[in-house]
């Protein structure tokens, strides 16, 4: 909507007078107006309403559908795309809708608010000797709600799978304000067309989502872990591709290279890698969690300079903080472009090799770090600190990046989506032809456009 600086004026008036929960206040607009992806919105948001319950974010959108004013829905704003930022639109925060519902320790079932976070529901899981597999590195801060949103993945992915995997069903205000119910409680079910899984990964961009039916499994039993140091990240790419090849599939199986490695070590004080050039950590759990452990280390040993094997649940937990520490130990000591892309396992090292000569080639440091185990390589482009505008080389380094993955075989992104930072490349990914049937859908649900414009799509 494009509306007057008068129109906008009432607009905010209307929504304050209509919401107790509604704000205009200048720290509220800053914090609406960016994600984590460090992405600024073109103008501050319209106003910000923190929901309190599912009836008034029914009313919310159905305000705004009819007088044609933008909402981006939010929780706690981690998303890596772009995709919770305003660009002076109306923000619906979610956020306070916590609940966990209920958990059934029989069917393996829980029911959760939006505004829940990741890692609350897997330790309310925990209590009833179940898991929520979904691990995203934001697992600590970021809400189910946004990690339905993107389809959020994690370290344990290899094994689990993604968050669409944990969604059985989800309740949905429609961007009219209609609330709709997709899915089911049960493992299975094929009435109808899949609607539960084309909202998920959808970024708001469809309707809002208010609640999930999210399928759990049993915690593992038994754990444990190996390290593995290469020369370069190339050797360490190509081990990690020679473990599918194998027929062999850790519950986690994640890549550092050198560049990443120094981040952690200095952020932490830790010294994870040591010389080596870059590191494999493979994690199996299960009864058979030992013997799996040995047949991987016996893979990953063919090209290694050395190979760990832990069960002890400090050293295991101070390799996975680590891990989950990469982003934070890069953005200490440079501003990033936090991209994802993701390829055919076995094309893994071709996409560390093709990262590594892009940033030669054009002198812009990119840190790499991956969910080894489905090929998602995160190419982390970055430059130096306190400048406040991205060098235009950076963003072209990215798109050279964007088009490595696509030559490969691979995809723009494998967990983050797109948002605003990659919606201009979708064509080469997509086609003329299923973008417009992607437009087609955006138009049945949100035919006057409200929902979160200028993202995804």
């Amino acid at each position: 909507m494009t509306a007057s600086p008068e129109l906008r004026a009432d607009l905010r008036a209307e929504a304050l007078a209509r919401w107790a929960e509604a704000s205009a206040s200048p720290d509220e607009l800053a914090r609406g107006r960016t994600d984590r992806s460090g992405d600024l919105g073109t103008a501050e948001p319209l106003a910000v309403v923190r929901a309190r319950d599912v009836p008034q974010v029914q009313d919310v959108l159905a305000w705004a559908d009819a007088r044609g004013v933008p909402v981006v829905p939010r929780g706690a704003g981690s998303g890596l795309a772009g995709g919770a930022v305003a660009n002076g639109a109306l923000v619906l925060d979610v956020a306070g809708l916590d609940r966990i519902v209920s958990i059934d320790p029989v069917d393996e079932v829980a029911v959760v608010e939006p505004g829940v976070v990741t890692a609350d529901l897997d330790a309310a899981a925990a209590e009833h000797g179940l898991l929520y597999a979904p691990d995203p590195a934001s697992a600590g801060f970021s809400t189910i709600g946004g990690n339905i949103a993107t389809n959020a993945g994690g370290m344990r992915c290899v094994k689990y799978g993604v968050t669409r995997d944990a969604v059985l069903g989800l309740d949905v205000v429609l961007a009219d304000g209609r609330l709709v119910r997709t899915g089911r409680a049960t493992l299975k079910g094929v009435v109808g067309y899949d609607l539960t899984g084309l909202f998920v990964g959808s970024e708001g961009t469809l309707g809002v989502v208010v609640g999930a039916t999210l399928r759990l499994r049993p915690r593992p039993v038994g754990q444990a872990t190996a390290l593995a140091t290469y020369v370069d990240v190339e050797a360490a790419a190509r081990a990690c591709a020679a473990l599918g090849a194998a027929r062999l599939r850790p519950s986690l199986l994640e890549l550092l290279d050198r560049a990443t490695l120094e981040a952690v070590d200095a952020f932490t004080g830790s010294d994870l890698g040591g010389d080596a050039g870059a590191v494999v950590i493979a994690q199996t759990d299960g009864p058979e969690a030992d013997d799996e452990i040995a047949r991987i280390e016996k893979v990953l040993a063919d090209d290694a300079v050395s190979v760990e094997h832990t069960s002890d649940p400090d050293r295991t937990d101070a390799l996975l903080a680590a891990r989950r520490l990469a982003l934070p130990a890069i953005e200490a000591r440079a501003t990033a472009l936090i991209e994802d892309i993701c390829v055919p396992r076995s094309r893994l090292a071709e996409a560390v090799r093709g990262v590594e000569r892009i940033a030669a080639e054009t002198g812009v440091r990119i840190y790499s770090f991956a969910h080894a185990g489905d090929g998602n390589l995160h190419p982390i482009v970055t430059w130096e600190k306190g400048v406040a505008v991205r060098p235009p080389e950076v963003d072209a380094a990215a798109a050279r990046v964007f088009a490595l993955a696509l030559e490969l075989g691979g995809t723009l992104s494998g967990e983050h989506g797109v948002g605003t930072l990659k919606r201009a490349f979708l064509g080469d990914e997509l086609g003329a032809d299923v973008l417009g049937l992607h437009h087609g859908i955006k138009a049945a649900l949100d035919p006057r456009g409200t929902l979160n414009p200028g993202k995804a799509i």
